[in-house]
């Protein structure tokens, strides 16, 4: 991949091609990987993978710096974050450009994750210095307190669709509580998701192997992350699937896991909702990033009095947007799916739903990875677009008539991740969004939001609730809590 040299240059693919980061770039003992571009299909870079043995030298090393770096400052730790946070903004253009080639992300989706990182460093730079403890009654004559203590090393697993947002939300914080962090990002995007965490720490002053970055094929070396003796706690991003395997293992080895998982998200569209935004709403909501967001909307719950107009000015959208390459010269607001299994998983879920007796409005075609927007009409319970988490850009509307059936429907899935209402009469959204179980509720906005100081999760096959973000969240996630008294003198005991 090409980038404008200059003399503030971060990425330099010379740096990392064939390695790994323990804290200095060294050859990779577990094969090497070409990445590819979803837009053109042209290499971009190649990048190492850490072998099962490296991933347990790496933690060992881990451990050890993490005592030094647990034991300096909170203004040491906060100003290192801090640090970090000036040094994503200083490169934006930079790294905006790897997540446009390499994610397949439009500009402004890019440009929001590289300002969300920043966000997520200056809100761990605070954590540093929250209080960490509380002082507890005793009935004998002693301190007794409470402390949050580090963990030790974290692990963080981190999925390929919003790559560098999904690994610095557990990253930050967790190096801000005193903790080491193993890292290890998505095959696909290991350059947006992990090597450009490794220079933003190394330029912001982290000491060696407090941060190290380990690619690796398929689920070897994230199994090995969860199993080796040294990682306390997993925090993981991607499938439901996945994540149940990742909970198993690491309930067996005995470590608290972490669980950001999928989402079939509900967007209700009431009978008084503003027909002239709440499409556009709706539109946002399915096909930002070629909806592959775990938040996405995947359902558009509709009021039969107002689907016709509604189904028809969201084809109207749809028809309008502009798919193509995100790293090219032409604006573009949809960009490719990740690969070609995303895109036949995708295509799958559309044709059936179709034969189904789902009607298609628009979409339902692709030309290499580049999936039109879809919009489907008359979708049922009984289809696999209302079932089914799609993770590409389809908007199923299922019509309903009273706000009964609405709670029903928007009940009835597995997932509880993000809800969104639109009407003009907020109570009663609120209302309407008390009877549906979800981690996240948006009263008059589509169902992907996200912000660095809010706790964010889900329940249900969506994870196990709200881990990521919030001071309380985050120093719940990433410490210990231990008991600690102090007396003046020794007691007498009978014995």
């Amino acid at each position: 991949m090409s980038t404008t040299a200059t003399a503030t240059r971060l990425l330099d693919p010379a740096r990392w091609e064939d390695r790994i980061w323990t804290g200095e770039w060294v050859p990779a003992a577990g094969g090497t990987h070409e990445c590819h571009s979803p837009s053109t299909g042209q290499p971009l870079t190649t990048i190492g993978f850490a072998s099962p043995d490296q991933v347990d030298i790496a933690a060992e090393g881990a451990a050890a710096a993490q005592r030094d770096w647990a034991g300096r400052t909170y203004e040491e730790r906060a100003a290192v974050l801090r640090r970090a946070g000036d040094l994503w903004l200083a490169h934006i253009d930079e790294v905006t450009q790897w997540l446009r080639a390499e994610s397949g992300s439009a500009a402004d989706k890019a440009r929001f994750e590289v300002r969300t990182a920043a966000q997520e460093c200056y809100e761990a730079a605070a954590l540093a210095s929250m209080p960490y403890g509380e002082v507890l009654r005793s009935t004998q004559p002693r301190l007794s307190l409470s402390r949050r203590l580090p963990v030790g090393v974290v692990a963080v697993i981190a999925p390929f669709n919003a790559p560098v947002v999904l690994s610095i939300r557990a990253v930050a914080p967790a190096l801000a509580l005193g903790n080491a962090v193993l890292l290890k990002p998505d095959s696909r995007t290991v350059v947006s998701g992990g090597v450009t965490l490794a220079a933003i720490f190394k330029e912001a002053g982290l000491p060696p192997g407090v941060l190290q970055v380990l690619p690796g094929p398929g689920a070897t070396t994230g199994e090995r992350l969860i199993t080796t003796p040294r990682t306390r706690v997993i925090a993981f991003t991607g499938s439901t699937s996945a994540g149940r395997r990742v909970g198993e293992l690491a309930a067996h080895h005995l470590k608290r896991a972490h669980l950001e998982l999928g989402g079939n998200n509900a967007l209700i569209v009431l009978d008084d909702a503003d027909l002239d935004r709440a499409p556009g709403v709706g539109a946002t909501g399915s096909f930002t990033h070629q909806g592959q967001i775990c938040m996405a909307t995947g359902r558009h719950l509709v009021h039969e009095s107002v689907a016709d107009e509604y189904v028809a000015r969201l084809t109207e959208l749809a028809e309008a947007l502009v798919v193509g390459d995100p790293a090219g010269e032409d604006p573009v607001q949809l960009g490719p799916v990740i690969d070609g299994g995303q895109r036949d998983g995708i295509h799958a879920i559309v044709t059936d739903s179709v034969r189904e007796g789902a009607a298609l409005c628009t979409g339902g075609s692709y030309e290499r990875l580049f999936y039109r927007p879809t919009v489907l009409d008359h979708v049922t319970r009984d289809h696999r677009a209302f079932r089914e988490e799609i993770f590409g850009p389809v908007a199923p509307v299922i019509r309903f008539t009273t706000l009964d059936e609405a709670v029903e429907l928007a009940r009835d899935s597995a997932y509880g991740l993000s809800l969104g209402v639109l009407t003009r009469d907020v109570m009663r959204g609120l209302q309407l969004a008390d009877r549906i179980p979800s981690g996240n509720v948006h009263i008059n906005d589509q169902t992907v939001n996200d912000e660095a100081p809010v706790p964010f999760g889900g329940v249900g096959d969506s994870g196990t609730g709200s881990r990521h973000g919030g001071h309380l969240a985050n120093i719940e996630a990433f410490t210990e809590t231990q008991w600690t008294t102090l007396r003046g003198e020794l007691p007498r005991y009978p014995f």
